[in-house]
This record gives structure tokens, C-alpha cells and sequence, in this order.
């Protein structure tokens, strides 16, 4: 449906808002290309320039790559989600090994005492959808699927200030996901998240945290998968 047509400044700003809320709503997920600058002019109602211009903003807010010759690009999911890609793309593997250690073990445990029937749904189903993307082969796929699962977890603590924060380090920690597992999926890389989830479903505050600050150091700094069905 074309957009209102307002004074200039304001409907740049409500091109911006509206190509904003196609990527935070997920319609434009992380690593796609969105619709050329034709389309966008069409979708919207709008005229060439003032797309561009909404383009280049989110762009230089983060959340696109504009690429010559090829496209633009879905980056990061909020503004503050580009500035943590950036700032952190070069950190110590070790430090965001420790950050993510953190955040998770901290969210976890709150997701045992606070988690709800709604919660436990969620993560079963994402759990399971972890496993096929594993036996899919599809590195990518499991990268994904890992990170929304995680993402549950912490949203599952119903602390919102963490989830957004932690929503916000997405990009940083599924590329520290893809360096560690690669292009292939390989045993080593696996580590199984069903103790997790069966702590989080028991109540088990003390264990959930346990089992969230294990992993990214197993992964990350042994080298090792955890045992099948631990």
C-alpha cells in the first residue's frame, strides 16, 4: 500500500521506518538481499531519490550493505546491532566466548524459575529444528537455527533489557558460530542442548546455568562435543 505523501523530510523518515520494521520483523532476515530500487519504489509510492536516501541511512546506521553490482544486504537486525557487529567484529575469540558464557548462564537461569508452558513449546520446537538443520548438513542452516534457540532461552527469562541486549550481539556471536563449526558440520562441532532445555523444563536454576556456560567454552577453547543425550 503506497505510503502518505507528507513533506519531504518526514517521508523520508517514514521510508526509513518502514524498511526498518521489514528487517526487525524478520520479512528481511539477516543475509538477504532486499527488493531492488525499482520494486521499493513501486511497493511504496514513493520517488526513486527518496528511497535511495532511506537506503543509504540504513545503511550507514548499519543494518544494510549496499554492494556495488550485486545488491544491498540485510546486516544487522537494529542500528545498535550494526555498531556491535563493527566494534566487535576483531574482538579476543576468548572474550566473546566469556561474554556469551555470561549472558547465557545468567538468562538461563532465570528462564528455570520464570519459563512458561508458551516458553517450553517454543524451545522443544526449536530444539528439534536445531537437530535437522544438523542432519541437514546445511552449515548455515545450523548456524541459525543454534542462535534462534539460544535467543529463546534468553527471551525465556522474560528479562527484556537482557533479550534486547542479548538480540543485539546476534550477529557477533553467529560469526563467532560460523568460525568455530565452518563450512562443514563435522562431529567435533556438535554439542548437544537437551540438558539444557530438560534443566530449564525441571526448574533447575542451578543446572540451566551450568549447562549455558559450558558450551561456548567446550566449543570455543576444548575442542570437544559434549557426550550425545548428557
Amino acid at each position: 500500500m503506497p505510503l502518505s505523501h507528507p513533506r519531504r523530510s518526514a517521508l523520508s523518515e517514514q521510508v526509513i521506518a518502514a524498511l526498518r520494521a521489514q528487517i526487525t520483523s524478520g520479512e528481511w532476515p539477516i543475509g538477504s538481499r532486499i527488493p531492488t530500487e525499482p520494486e521499493l519504489v513501486e511497493q511504496l509510492g514513493v520517488a526513486r531519490n527518496t528511497v535511495r536516501e532511506a537506503v543509504r541511512a540504513l545503511a550507514h546506521n548499519g543494518l544494510l550493505d549496499i554492494r556495488q553490482g550485486s545488491g544491498t544486504y540485510v546486516v544487522a537486525t537494529s542500528e545498535l546491532a550494526g555498531v556491535m557487529q563493527r566494534r566487535f567484529a576483531g574482538a579476543d575469540p576468548r572474550h566473546i566466548a566469556e561474554l556469551r558464557s555470561t549472558l547465557e548462564s545468567s538468562a538461563a537461569r532465570l528462564a528455570a524459575e520464570r519459563r512458561t508452558e508458551k516458553d517450553l513449546k517454543q524451545l522443544d520446537a526449536l530444539l528439534l529444528r536445531r537437530e535437522e538443520a544438523w542432519e541437514s548438513g546445511d552449515a548455515e542452516a545450523f548456524v541459525a537455527a543454534d542462535a534462534t534457540f539460544h535467543l529463546a532461552v534468553v527471551s525465556a527469562s522474560h528479562n527484556d533489557v537482557m533479550t534486547a541486549m542479548y538480540a543485539d550481539l546476534g550477529e557477533v556471536l553467529r560469526d563467532w558460530l560460523r568460525e568455530d563449526v565452518g563450512e562443514e558440520l563435522t562431529p567435533e562441532t556438535y554439542m548437544e542442548h537437551g540438558g539444557l532445555l530438560d534443566a530449564i523444563r525441571a526448574g533447575d536454576a542451578a543446572q540451566a546455568a551450568t549447562e549455558a556456560a559450558r558450551y561456548p567454552f567446550l566449543c570455543r577453547l576444548a575442542g570437544v562435543s559434549s557426550p550425545a543425550g548428557d
